[in-house]
């Protein structure tokens, strides 16, 4: 990365004049900050989530719950990167969580108020290791409009800034019909490791099937059931992630 980029960390208010000459440097590997055993995901990525990853429940200090995809076992194990890097390769699946797609781009707000109508501001780390002025695709079209990796970037955002709008209101409403759970999970990888992760929570099937006529018609109005059944449909993705942590093992 460019040593003049490195010197400014601070976020910086997006900008295509004065940042009319950065590039984005694209893909995933673990120099990107990739390497995470699991992510936080929001309620309207879960479509997309769970045809790849099993998602679980976890809950913060202050007790608040939010939604992580499990993507490894071991600590800084992302079995979805593949190590080839470069651009638009280096994970081995179709969706990448956006919390990890948004790169070296954060969300702002205008001091008082939530963004008004205007929403929230881009903002840019021109310190991050994908931002160069050398390497990957450029962020401005010569003339000043937004490059397609730019385009992508803020629909990325868009989708981040829309989950956080919603999480609190789909959790709030799953935990008044009952349907939070704690779930234990216990991986079985061969004879010799094992993994036990603590501290997850899941919808429990039971109390979904127990739901009256009116909590069901409420949940389905706000979409909050279909989320709680994608939830639900991406445990079975657990198997996979044996499956590649096994493939790892054998060094396959």
């Amino acid at each position: 990365m460019d040593q003049t980029l490195m010197e400014n960390t601070k976020p910086v208010l997006l900008d295509n004049v004065a940042h009319h000459d950065l590039r984005l440097i694209t893909g995933h590997s673990a120099d990107f900050g990739d390497a995470v055993n699991q992510v936080r995901v929001y309620p309207n990525e879960f479509g997309e989530v769970q045809r790849e990853y099993p998602i679980f429940f976890r809950r913060d200090a202050q007790g608040a719950f939010h939604a992580v995809a499990l993507l490894g076992f071991d600590r800084d194990e992302n079995l979805f990167l593949d190590g080839k890097g470069g651009d638009g390769e280096g994970w081995k699946a179709r969706y990448v969580p956006a919390v990890l797609s948004r790169g070296p781009f954060l969300l702002g707000f205008r001091e008082g108020g939530d963004g008004g109508d205007n929403g929230p501001m881009m903002l840019i780390d021109p310190g991050h290791p994908r931002v160069s002025r050398s390497a990957g695709e450029p962020l401005f079209l010569p003339h000043g409009g937004n490059a397609p990796v730019l385009e992508h970037h803020l629909q990325v955002m868009r989708t981040l800034h829309q989950g956080m709008q919603m999480n609190d209101a789909v959790f709030a409403a799953w935990m008044e019909a009952g349907l939070l759970a704690p779930v234990r999970l216990d991986i079985r990888i061969d004879d010799t490791l094992g993994y036990d992760i603590p501290d997850l929570f899941s919808i429990s099937g039971e109390a979904l099937a127990q739901l009256d006529g009116v909590v069901l018609t409420r949940l389905n109005e706000h979409g909050y059931l279909a989320l709680a059944f994608q939830v639900m449909a991406s445990l079975g993705n657990v198997q996979h992630l044996v499956k590649l942590k096994t493939r790892k093992r054998l060094g396959a």
